[in-house]
């Protein structure tokens, strides 16, 4: 513990609460400010840490940027995780539901992850990417699991398709209800859900 000037006692953050800080401010600016246009100094200034620690925790803009979109990923993944045993149908309102609170309660992180693809940086591209992968796989493992849909549609071309798809348009409509938040959660949460149900239907 150390005091500061007004002799009240500062507590001298973790490892772990570090990192999560840095995070927690490079996430804000890059989703405020396009990859090329955020310095990683700032992230430094504005966490009151000298830029020798920040460089310990992330040897350059790089890695810290793709660590962003990692925790961003990890969080996405946790929250909608599947419930072995419950149908689709029903794990899929409850998972936007979840998605959709994330979503709100942590804007700059979710609008900082989609910021990644647009990068000149392939590293960070190829991360972003694999997170969106992690996404797909999940949500196709889910309905491989599921008796009204089957192992079958794991591996049909038409179903990886549309879940990409899917995928990309819950994003567009996400961000878009960042910007404007006229319609309810439960409103957007109805619309995804259609969707995704629509463009797995058999014909």
């Amino acid at each position: 513990m150390a005091a500061n000037q007004g002799g009240r006692t500062r507590r001298r953050l973790s490892t772990e609460e570090r990192r999560e800080q840095l995070l927690s401010v490079g996430a804000r600016l890059f989703s405020e400010s396009p990859y090329d246009d955020v310095w990683i100094e700032r992230v430094a200034e504005i966490a009151g840490v000298s830029r020798g620690l920040l460089y310990h925790y992330f040897p350059g803009k790089r890695d810290f940027f793709a660590a962003v979109v990692e925790r961003e990923s990890d969080r996405m993944l946790r929250m909608t995780a599947a419930v072995p045993g419950v149908p689709v149908r029903e794990q899929l309102t409850a998972g936007l539901d979840a998605y959709l609170e994330y979503v709100q309660a942590h804007a700059h992180g979710y609008r900082a992850f989609h910021r990644a693809d647009a990068t000149g940086d392939q590293a960070v591209r190829r991360v972003y990417r694999q997170a969106l992968a992690a996404q797909e796989r999940q949500i196709l493992a889910a309905l491989a699991a599921d008796p009204e849909f089957g192992p079958a549609f794991e591996e049909r071309t038409d179903v990886r398709l549309a879940v990409r798809g899917w995928l990309a348009f819950t994003t567009a409509v996400c961000l878009e209800w960042l910007r404007d938040p006229e319609p309810t959660r439960e409103q957007v949460r109805d619309l995804c859900a259609r969707a995704l149900l629509g463009a797995i239907a058999s014909p």
